[in-house]
This record gives structure tokens, sequence and C-alpha cells, in this order.
């Protein structure tokens, strides 16, 4: 069985509220329990891990480096975090980033990732289904 860490990063605690245009209506905890579902039936077993701080999202990587994969949603860090870009190189585990909404399609600023050059892919623009696509290519 394969163990995948989830690691959600700023404001995604505040799904299904917060602009619920952008990112849907769904709560983490629903597209948490969605995807527990979908790994059960893929023979993978998910932990998550949510924080709005930079540096304990850089220990959850560290932590979760001997895992089979981590599916990361760093949310603006993404954009701004040396930080993390350097702890997802640091670990064995092979990373996915994900992304609900089409950064291309939105500022600017959002269309570079700090992180992508250091994962194994990124996937962006699929909402919940975004986790899905990164759950099926780590497993």
């Amino acid at each position: 069985m394969k163990n995948i860490t989830v690691i959600n990063g700023p404001n995604l605690n505040l799904l299904g509220t917060r602009e619920p245009g952008v990112y849907g209506a769904e709560t983490l905890e629903s597209i948490q329990a969605w995807l527990t579902g979908l790994a059960g039936e893929l023979g993978a077993q998910l932990t998550f891990y949510q924080s709005n701080v930079e540096g304990e999202l850089v220990t959850a990587i560290q932590q979760a480096g001997g895992a089979d994969g981590i599916i990361l949603n760093a949310g603006a860090y993404t954009h701004t975090s040396v930080a993390l870009r350097d702890a997802i190189a640091a670990v064995a585990a092979p990373v996915v980033e994900v992304h609900l909404s089409n950064v291309y399609a939105r500022e600017e600023f959002r269309h570079v990732s700090f992180l992508a050059p250091v994962c194994r892919g990124s996937i962006c623009g699929f909402g919940k289904d975004s986790y899905r696509l990164a759950l099926i290519s780590l497993v």
C-alpha cells in the first residue's frame, strides 16, 4: 500500500466560504473525505496536514520525506517561498504541486511557481480533481 501525504497551505482551511467562484463550494474536509475514498480504491493510504504557517509546512514536507509521495497545495506560498522549494528538493519523496484554480488565468504574479522546478509535476485548474490527478500520478 502506498503512503501519500497531502499537505495544504494557507487559507485552504477556508475552502467552501473563501471565494467560492474561484475555489469552489466544497470544504477542505469534504475534499479530503472524497480523496480518502479514491485512495482506498487505488490501494493508497493518505495522511493530511494543513497549516497557514510557512515554517510548519517546511516541517511537514521534511517529515513526509519518507512517504511514497507528497501532494502539495502550497497556496500563495507557491509564488514566494524559497524555503518550501528547498524543503521539496531535500526530500526523497516525489512531490506533485496542485492548485484548485487555473493559476495561469489569474493575476500575473501567480504565473510563477518557485516549487515547480523541484516537483515531479504540477496540476492546476481542475478543482478538486487536481488532487485526484496528483494521487493517480503518485500511485
